[in-house]
């Protein structure tokens, strides 16, 4: 199947336009759109996750392979609706209130869509109603939020105080994620996921939507 190889190959190189072709030209040969999309799109992101993870690519090769993916995925999605092929997992994601820093949180995304998850960004200086609310009406099974600033890390409190006195208590996961959180203040909050860098957040958030 070199075809799905040259898709995850160009993907990894951010060739959107490579991309795009190739995706069309293995769903013109018929070939299983979930392949496709596993074993072609998403194998290259996996990939590229890897190297980022272990410094051997930068935020801006990430940038520009999510760019080729998201172009791939466009052209798949009405086919994998029709097929009926469903995310692998629900996710809700934003930078906490009072914070307007979303580097990290969009990167963190794209490697959770990069695990064939769907991402729902709520954007930056997100109240924790509003995390709470958007959890509720779609559903999810992750709440992640993001701080980059020590002064809004305790709203990351507030967020968890209010999954707890909701009806999501126990449905769902809160992951958080930041320059200056650690795996110990997600201790002492009563969050349920950390990770330091957003493959490691992507590779966590895939394995308790699986579980």
């Amino acid at each position: 199947m070199d075809l799905l190889r040259e898709i995850s190959e160009n993907l990894q190189k951010g060739r959107a336009k490579d991309v795009k072709e190739l995706v069309q030209k293995a769903i013109d040969e018929g070939i299983d759109v979930n392949k496709i999309l596993e074993e072609g799109l998403l194998h290259g992101m996996d990939i590229i996750g890897a190297k980022f993870k272990n410094n051997e690519v930068y935020v801006p090769d990430v940038l520009i392979a999510a760019r080729a993916m998201n172009i791939g995925t466009e052209l798949l999605k009405p086919l994998l609706v029709s097929s009926g092929v469903k995310a692998k997992g629900k996710v809700i994601i934003g930078t906490v209130k009072g914070d307007l820093h979303d580097i990290g949180k969009n990167l963190v995304r794209m490697m959770m869509e990069g695990k064939g998850l769907e991402v729902i960004d709520l954007g930056v200086d997100v109240p924790a109603e509003k995390f709470v609310e958007s959890a509720i009406s779609n559903d999810v099974d992750i709440i992640a939020c993001s701080a980059l600033l020590t002064t809004t890390m305790t709203e990351m409190k507030n967020i968890v105080e209010k999954v707890k006195q909701s009806d999501l208590s126990d449905k769902v996961k809160i992951m958080i994620g930041g320059a200056p959180v650690t795996d110990s203040f997600r201790e002492s909050i009563g969050a349920d996921l950390y990770a330091d860098d957003a493959a490691s957040a992507a590779d966590a958030a895939l394995e308790v939507c699986l579980a």
